[in-house]
């Protein structure tokens, strides 16, 4: 029987998530599968890869040939450098310790590229996010300014008009009195 490694489509409309596993050459994408080995969420950022690293091996082992994609999900996670490696021990050119040793020496290099690029993303975002405040915060003041000249500009006009008026009435005053005096001789004849 012709196997395959590859992805079978699950998740909601424009949101896929993929199941990888194994299944006969012959059977439809969605259809019925031999094994299921992991998954694959490529909605994330950097995409989530969850992986049974030992099942994965054997069937690639045994013959099974994966995808495009699934091929390069091996790779990403390694599955084709261990075979690569136990290639290496069954020709004798070095024994299962220094395999073992070289594909964690690949892990860990592999590891901290991947943590690289996260925290690359991370310090990415909180860039923005800080030059979204100080834009922010300028717009703010400028706002803020604006506010404070009309205000001003009102008070200003408020206090004019409050001169206008005490003007009004002292000058009101000042006719007041001479029109008391002109009215007191009057009423005296």
């Amino acid at each position: 029987m012709a196997t395959r490694i590859r992805l079978q489509r699950g998740g909601r409309k424009g949101h896929p998530i993929y199941r990888v596993v194994i299944a006969d050459v012959r059977a439809p994408r969605d259809g019925k599968c031999i094994e299921k080995i992991g998954t694959y969420n490529p909605n994330t950022n950097p995409a989530t890869i969850d992986l049974n690293f030992d099942r994965a091996l054997y069937w690639l082992e045994t013959g099974a040939q994966p995808t495009d994609t699934a091929r390069f999900i091996l790779k990403s996670e390694g599955v084709y450098m261990m075979k690569h490696l136990r290639g290496g021990v069954k020709k004798g050119a070095f024994d299962e310790a220094a395999c073992q040793q070289k594909f964690d020496a690949w892990k860990q290099q592999k590891t901290a590229a991947t943590e690289a690029l996260e925290k690359k993303a991370e310090e990415d975002k909180k860039a923005v996010a800080a030059k979204n405040l100080e834009a922010e915060k300028k717009m703010n003041e400028t706002i803020a300014k604006k506010v404070a000249d009309k205000k001003a500009a009102e008070a200003a006009a408020k206090a004019e008009a409050e001169a206008e008026k005490a003007k009004a009435e002292a000058a009101e005053a000042e006719t007041a009195p001479e029109a008391d005096a002109e009215a007191a001789p009057a009423q005296e004849a």
